[in-house]
């Protein structure tokens, strides 16, 4: 009977992601939307800017719009909701974070060029839902429920108003500040951001109109 091979077990089927390489091709795809637009993005141009084979860009993403859309949504992904003891203090410090985020001119030129094409396209709209705009939202649903543990909003009554409210708070913050920097280039301040915030909140019941006290 022939003896058991001792060398090292044979490897796995397949390579492991690279983070890395992740990286460098979510860089790359950013960088190429800023300086050619959608029209100039490829997928050769952005394998050879990252530095990685087309076969591994391929194995990644399959196609243009998977990889553009997941190269802005990383922009988002250190977004986040922090606990600071009230709704408006809670608000304010994520759009003071989304604020600085759209004021970076990579991040304006990617995710002009993105939505635009998006306009022409309904599959890569859907996409940019699902990938950008719902994860999102979770902010806002995270932050009204905290509110409402609080004390500060009232219970939900009825589910899909509810899932209506947090659409409209979404729409009004992400479509107000987007705006005035996307489209007026003013710029987006402690003293604007608490006016705004004051005034988003104010018909909802149980809100102080001044800044509340942060926690230590």
């Amino acid at each position: 009977m022939a003896a058991a091979p001792t060398g090292p077990p044979s490897p796995a089927k397949g390579r492991p992601r690279s983070a890395a390489a992740d990286r460098a091709i979510l860089d790359a795809t950013r960088a190429a939307l800023a300086e050619l637009g959608w029209g100039g993005l490829t997928m050769g141009h952005v394998a050879e800017r990252a530095g990685v084979a087309k076969t591994t860009l391929y194995r990644r993403w399959p196609s243009r719009n998977e990889l553009a859309v997941d190269a802005v949504a990383d922009l988002f992904e250190d977004l986040e909701i922090v606990d600071l003891g009230s709704l408006q203090a809670d608000i304010e410090a994520v759009v003071q974070r989304f604020a600085a985020l759209l004021s970076r001119p990579e991040t304006q030129a990617a995710l002009l060029a993105l939505f635009a094409e998006g306009t022409r396209d309904p599959l890569l709209r859907r996409r940019i839902r699902e990938a950008i705009v719902d994860p999102q939202k979770e902010l806002v649903r995270c932050g009204r429920a905290r509110a409402q543990e609080r004390g500060e909003l009232p219970p939900d009554a009825d589910e899909a108003a509810a899932r209506e409210e947090v659409d409209l708070i979404f729409d009004t913050i992400a479509g107000t500040v987007e705006h005035r920097i996307l489209v007026s280039g003013e710029s987006v301040g402690e003293a604007w951001i608490h006016r705004f915030t004051t005034l988003l909140l104010a018909p909802l019941s149980g809100l102080s109109a001044g800044r509340p006290a942060q926690r230590p």
